[in-house]
This record gives structure tokens, sequence and C-alpha cells, in this order.
């Protein structure tokens, strides 16, 4: 699954728009990493307990959201966005949204081809055509003798 933030993809066309999708998660810090996480902020700096749950929570969101997508038959995601919010003193909301879309890689010579567009045509021909090829026959077994 491709996903970008901008609103289009360099060399891909957008084929199908299937709507927003997103992926949504409230986490709830416990007392041990906040009471933890207090005594860090006094001295400054990283707090890698919260670092590490907010980054587990936008893995989660983006699956999510992934999955989401797929389910509509999306290949790409655009305009993909990331979304924080504090609800109450202990939770967190964490969301990840952006349209789900079909594209398809502009080949050589298509105005606004890039070199990676290009070599996804060309690889998908490729593979097209050797699934294509008739397979031949196996040979025939040698005779069995008794």
């Amino acid at each position: 699954m491709l996903i970008v933030t901008s609103n289009e993809i360099p060399g891909h066309r957008i084929d199908a728009v299937f709507g927003e999708v997103m992926g949504l998660t409230v986490r709830s810090r416990d007392i041990g990493s906040q009471m933890l996480a207090g005594f860090r902020s006094l001295g400054g700096g990283e707090l890698p307990e919260m670092t590490k749950a907010l980054y587990e929570s936008r893995q989660e969101v983006m699956a999510r959201m992934v999955n989401e997508a797929q389910q509509r038959g999306a290949n790409a995601i655009v305009a993909m966005r990331f979304d924080t919010s504090e609800m109450g003193t202990n939770w967190t909301e964490v969301c990840a949204y952006g349209t789900a879309v079909y594209v398809l890689p502009l080949g050589e010579g298509e105005p606004g081809a890039t070199g990676q567009s290009i070599y996804l045509t060309k690889t998908a021909a490729q593979q097209s055509s050797q699934q294509s090829q008739p397979t031949p026959p196996a040979p025939p077994a040698p005779p069995t003798q008794f």
C-alpha cells in the first residue's frame, strides 16, 4: 500500500476514489510509566516511555487505516494525516486518516511519468507476459519395466 501525505502521487494517475479511511485508538497511560515520565520530566529531555507508547499507537492506527482501504479495493492512500488529542488527564486519542484511492503508474512516454512509474509498468508487463506464456508440456515418462 502506497501512502503519501500529498494529494497526488508523482508518476501515477488516480483511477478511482473510495473515500476517507481512518484508523483510531484511544490509549490510557499506566500509572507506572506516567509516574516515571513525571520524574523524568523534572530534568527535561525525552520521555522514552511516552515516545514508545505514541510510536506504537501510530503504527496501530496506520494498520487499521490500511486495512479499511484494502477492504474498499484501494492500493494507495493520499492526503494522509495524523491527529492526536488529549481526552481527560490520562487518555490520548491517536487518529490516522486519508483518502483511499486506486492508482495506476504512468508508463514511458506518458506525460508525468517518472523513473519509478516507468519501472513499475515495465515490471508489471514482464510479469504479465511470463504468466501468459504457455508452459511447455513435460517430457513423457520413461516406460516402466516389470
